[in-house]
Parts: structure tokens; sequence; C-alpha cells
């Protein structure tokens, strides 16, 4: 019988044996201090609690995928995934070895962390593209473990997008986080799909899957690889992930908020507490030390306008730790200007 040969099902073959699940367990014993009710013998058959525990008395609360990048047993997954209070991580590989999970470093902005594994033999693993040369239309295919369930799964979509924001909550009590520059697909990304590789027709990972818009069809969002690999560099060159502060709290401005605040001008930053116990201005922060006010506005940025196109974060994304930025604004109806020494976000 005549076998389909085509470039994406050669690709699949490349990238599929460096995709990883990722299994987030839990001590028994803390579980049952957190849910008594819910785990009480009382009220669930003790043969099923029984099935759950591992031989080491932990059970699997969550779970979710990522994609080796260095041969040794270095991994790239979501933040999200190896996010919980008291947990512990196992990795597994394609070919079915189970591996505890170190985590090396977890992204302080970004849904970004990174994992290594003591593997026995060099791993199979996943080339780095590059997202800032993505192009709307591209071809991609996102794999991952949907739904936690389902291993080796292959969705195939499109770049739809580029640069969106969205605000993703982790749980439904969590507050929102902004999330920016993402890459936005029509491939389906599931919940356990989180983490694994976004993939261009090549076998490069261009993103990380990480959020689904719920309620929507075929809208879902990768982080840029260049965030990835600039994680990678940081852990490599200095031990940890570096990146940069500013220490201010503020809304960016449009027309809308012009009108609605009867502001002098429709674009820029406007320094704002979130509400009476964030102080605008984080103590001792780079904007404090600059001399940084609440209601200043905040107009450029090394000589480039702050707009809804690019925020205030966004520069930031492009910068580091010990950085001097040129900052042009208006206080009280003045131009000044001032000059702030970015530091490290802690």
């Amino acid at each position: 019988m005549p076998k389909e040969k085509s470039k994406i099902i050669d690709t699949i073959k490349k990238v599929m044996p460096a995709v990883v699940s990722i299994m987030v367990m839990k001590s028994f014993e803390a579980l049952k201090h957190e849910m008594p009710e819910i785990l009480d013998p009382k009220n669930v058959d003790p043969r099923i609690l029984k099935e759950k525990i591992d031989a080491h008395g932990n059970v699997q609360v969550g779970g979710g995928s990522g994609f080796v990048v260095d041969s040794t047993g270095i991994i790239l997954t979501n933040k999200h995934v190896v996010s919980e209070d008291g947990g512990s991580y196992v990795v597994i590989t394609s070919v079915g070895e189970e591996y505890p999970a170190e985590i090396l470093a977890r992204d302080p902005i970004d849904d970004v962390a990174i994992l290594k594994i003591a593997a026995k033999k060099k791993l199979p693993a996943v080339l780095l593209g590059e997202s800032g040369d993505v192009e709307l239309g591209e071809i991609v295919l996102a794999i991952g473990n949907a739904l936690g369930i389902f291993k080796n799964t292959v969705s195939q979509g499109i770049v739809s997008g580029l640069s969106r924001a969205v605000s993703a909550q982790k749980e439904a009590n969590a507050p929102p986080q902004e999330m920016r520059g993402l890459i936005q697909t029509d491939a389906a990304i599931n919940p356990g799909n989180s983490g694994g590789p976004l993939v261009n027709i090549f076998g490069e990972a261009i993103g990380i899957n990480a959020a689904v818009v719920y309620g929507a069809q075929n809208i879902n969002f990768a982080i840029p690889i260049d965030a990835a690999k600039r994680d990678l560099n940081d852990l490599k060159k200095f031990g940890r992930i570096r990146r940069p502060l500013l220490g201010l709290r503020y809304l960016t401005i449009n027309k809308n908020l012009k009108e609605k605040m009867a502001l002098p001008v429709d674009y820029g930053a406007l320094i704002s507490k979130e509400h009476a116990f964030r102080e605008a201005i984080v103590p001792e922060s780079p904007a404090h030390k600059a001399g940084l006010r609440e209601k200043d506005i905040i107009l450029e940025w090394n000589g480039e306008k702050i707009t809804f196109e690019k925020t205030i974060q966004d520069y930031l994304e492009k910068s580091a730790p010990g950085d001097e930025v040129a900052l042009s604004l208006l206080r009280g109806g003045k131009h000044e200007s001032c000059k702030v020494i970015l530091a490290e976000r802690k």
C-alpha cells in the first residue's frame, strides 16, 4: 500500500522523539491536609485512592508537555506547568523512560521554565528557530500531550497573528497576568499541550504552546522562542534568568483613556497606583531613585513613543539589568526628562 510522503510527516518524525510529558506530583499526606473532606476515606473508595498513590506516597495532580533543547537533558516548558506549591515533577520521554526533574529556572515575567533531567544517554533535541522571523500564514505544528492523556498529539495550522497580548489566569481565583508578544495560531493547543513546541515546517521550534482563549474557536497562543533562548543564554552565562526591573505601575494611554481622565495626550504611560495598598512607585526601585512620581506621564523610551502597540513592558522585554534608559515625560503639564538605570528583578 503506498504511503503519503510529505514534509509535514518528515517534520513530525524529526521532532516527536524530543517531546516529553511532565507529571506534577504531590505528597498524598499534603493533599489530605489541603483537601481533607474530598480525600476522606468516608467520601471516596479507598481502593481508588490506593491505585492513585505511587511507591513514594505521591499522587499526580497535574501535567503538561515539554521538549528537549539540549541532548544532555535540558527541557523547556511553561512556567505554569511547574508551579505547584510543594510539588515535584517527573519527565517521561517519548520512549517511556521516567526521570525526576530539577527546576533550573523560572522566568519571573514570561511563561517559561527550564528543567533538567539526568538522562542515561544523549537525548534527541529540537532545533530552536527565530521567532523574530516568523510571518503570517506560515504553516506550524503544535505537538504535546493533549489533555494530559493523549500522548504524541499533533495539530496543524498557520500563524494567525503576531505580537498578540492576552490576559491569562493559572486558576479561576488567581489574578490575571498580561502576556504580550505572543504568536497566535489556529493549530489546536489543548490543556496538557502547554509547554510543548510550536514548530515550523522545517522542525524548528518557534514558540512554546501556552494559552487558549476559551469560548473562541481556533485562537491559541505560543510564547516566542526568542524569549526562551534569552532565558537559556542567561542561565548559561549567569546561572539564573536575569530580567530588568523599572519599579512602577502605570496605565497605558489611548484616546478613550485621554477623554475619560481628561489627560493632555493620547499616548504614553500614566504612573498610577493599582489600589490603596499598592503604591505607584516601588520604594528603592530604579523609578524611585530616578525621581519619578505618581501622575507623571512617561511619553518616550529612548526617543520612541510609548503606545498600546509598544508599551513599557514591550520595551523592558528588549532590555537587560544595568541598561540606562532615557525617559521623556510630562509632569504638571511641563515636559521633562530623566535617566533610569534598570535593576535586576528578584
